[in-house]
């Protein structure tokens, strides 16, 4: 149970993002919604106990909408014990030679350097809980090669990197930091990953999708309630101590 729990869930509006928070609410927890767009209030609603839900307008490229959105939840639940970081952007779908700088950029500072806006927001709120957790989202792009995704991949790997340094700088005050690097998930979103993918190569988008199975141990795709069932108990005292650590859930599509 997460009844002692308030988490922050960034990219709550929809796919894993809500499953995240539907998942920490069932448990009990308090939880701020935090998104750019308007599905956070159905996400509200699908979670259905306004008093234990906060549906926040998020933007985290902006720092002073994280810091904003952070000090909102503080000040609605008393205090902030979990930080989930799960906004993030799939990046351009070419070569290197044919992505241009600004969308390297783009994608660096959603994936990125999002995470460390809502963790400096954050820090000071979970370092004086009895247990606070970060939680951040990666990806097995970051562990093997994603051709057409250099952005997006290097992203991720940089999501690891950040996440071990952070489960260091904050193990003194007993905050764990870990990452959880799912293959590929079931929804819109993949469905979109593999149109581009598709259209890039010029082959069908079945194609494509039938590739990514056949690269899995178990060739299917992953459903976003298991992401948020790990999710819940690295925030949970049976994570406790689970720190520094990246979690594949990826139907065996990366080995370390």
């Amino acid at each position: 149970m997460l009844s002692d729990c308030t988490a922050f869930v960034t990219g709550a509006s929809r796919g894993i993002g809500r499953e995240i928070a539907i998942a920490f609410a069932e448990e009990g927890a308090n939880v701020a919604l935090a998104a750019r767009g308007e599905g956070i209030y159905e996400t509200a609603d699908l979670i259905d106990a306004p008093e234990r839900t906060l549906a926040v307008e998020t933007d985290v490229t902006d720092s002073d909408s994280v810091t904003d959105a952070i000090e909102e939840t503080v000040e609605t639940f008393g205090e902030l014990t979990c930080l989930v970081n799960n906004a993030g952007i799939a990046g351009p779908t070419a070569p290197v030679e044919g992505i241009e700088e600004d969308e390297w950029l783009e994608t660096l500072d959603v994936n990125v350097v999002g995470i460390a806006r809502a963790v400096k927001a954050a820090a000071p709120h979970l370092r004086e809980a009895e247990r606070g957790s970060i939680v951040n989202l990666s990806s097995i792009g970051g562990k093997r090669p994603y051709p057409n995704r250099g952005p997006y991949a290097a992203s991720k790997m940089g999501v690891i990197g950040l996440t071990r340094t952070l489960a260091y700088e904050f193990g003194d005050d007993g905050v764990t930091a870990n990452a959880i690097c799912p293959g590929p998930v079931a929804g819109e979103r993949i469905e979109r990953v593999f149109e581009r993918q598709a259209e890039e190569r010029g082959v069908e988008p079945e194609v494509v999708k039938d590739e990514v199975r056949s690269s899995l141990a178990i060739r299917e795709l992953i459903e976003p309630e298991e992401i948020a069932a790990l999710a819940v108990h690295l925030a949970g005292p049976e994570g406790r101590h689970t720190t520094g650590q990246d979690i594949n859930v990826s139907s065996g599509g990366a080995w370390y």
